[in-house]
């Protein structure tokens, strides 16, 4: 019978490279996005960690992801510049765009990178931070698969889009914001469903558009937007600007990476600000201190016990589980056992 386990990152993130190997990825690549992956279950957003390796690994193995898909530069403006992303996994061409926003930011203050025809690429911050620990500013917005209807609609057409922000945390670890526009990432209903637990009331309605904390009839129904129609419009300009602007898929034309047979089209946008253009790093970082200060020295509201600047929880968390490994819930260790079987990797199991 499963059950949950903890395990050490490093296991999982050789685990998870040689299933990305198996499935016809270079090495090199397949690390890349493995380290991506179970960096999501270190920072605690297992919606976004290996629970989703046998949904990539399907998508390989179809090829609508092409294991061995290139990322060309094919717009080259100083500052601007546009991949393609040649439907190569999510995270290697996410790393592509950050990698060239951060040298564009370096060499004229600002860098900005669109990318076209990629893949779900898992945590946005994970990219951002790359710009952050690089003393600049970063941003990175993405789209998704239909998720939830146009405010006042019920049709999905609207992915969930998710945007992040990162920079430096001064003294602190970096500070850092990813979120999706829906009121919950899509992926914490399916680890919900993994889980066999019911979801908060006010995530979700069903397929007739009742209220529903049954996990099941939410992925079958609407993700319901983040703050209602403020959800719902950043959401759409995300789809500007990571499908339309690109020349990517958006709307309804973004397939999600749990659909194993259509490519997914996703399109995305990574923004750097070279910190140094516009005042010493070092003085930035005094500054960055200032503010994390000012938000931790307010007096706390009933039930709260510390407040934290965004991105401290994950590095918290990070660290933690660097320590005692990550909890994996029991049917993620069931996908594990089973993506061993299939590949002929059960002496890199992690699990036992």
């Amino acid at each position: 019978m499963n059950a949950a386990q903890r395990t050490a990152p490093d296991r999982l993130i050789d685990f998870s490279t040689a299933v990305y190997v198996a499935a016809g990825m270079i090495e090199s690549e397949a690390r890349v996005c493995a380290e991506a992956l179970v960096q999501a279950d270190l920072w605690g957003h297992q919606s976004h960690g290996v629970m989703r390796l046998s949904w990539y690994a399907a998508r390989l193995k179809t090829g609508v992801c092409d294991p061995l898909g290139k990322p060309e530069l094919v717009i080259d403006g100083s500052a601007l510049a546009l991949i393609d992303g040649h439907d190569a996994m999510g995270p290697i061409v996410a790393a592509m765009a950050a990698d060239e926003a951060i040298r564009r930011a370096k060499a004229y203050g600002i860098g900005a990178v669109g990318a076209r025809n990629s893949n779900h690429f898992g945590t946005a911050m994970y990219f951002t931070l790359m710009a952050a620990r690089a003393g600049c500013v970063g941003f990175l917005s993405t789209n998704a698969s239909p998720a939830m209807a146009p405010w006042g609609g019920r049709k999905k057409v609207v992915g969930t889009n998710p945007w992040s922000w990162a920079c430096p945390g001064g003294s602190h670890a970096p500070m850092a914001l990813d979120i999706a526009n829906t009121g919950v990432a899509r992926g914490k209903i399916y680890l919900a469903k993994q889980k066999d637990e019911p979801i908060p009331a006010g995530w979700a309605i069903d397929a007739d558009g009742a209220p529903t904390t049954n996990p099941v009839k939410a992925i079958e129904g609407i993700v319901l937007p983040m703050a209602q129609h403020k959800g719902y419009a950043i959401a759409a300009m995300m789809d500007m600007l990571s499908g339309v602007l690109t020349g990517s898929g958006f709307g309804a034309q973004v397939t999600g990476p749990y659909q194993a047979q259509r490519r997914s089209r996703a399109g995305h946008f990574m923004l750097a600000v070279n910190i140094e253009t516009l005042q010493p790093l070092a003085e930035f970082n005094a500054r960055i201190d200032a503010l994390i200060a000012e938000l931790k020295s307010v007096p706390l509201a009933q039930g709260f016990d510390e407040v934290f600047y965004p991105g401290e929880i994950e590095a918290h968390n990070d660290a933690k589980n660097r320590t005692d490994g990550v909890l994996l819930p029991a049917d993620t260790v069931a996908d594990l056992r089973k993506l061993a079987d299939e590949y002929g990797l059960k002496s890199l199991l992690p699990v036992t």
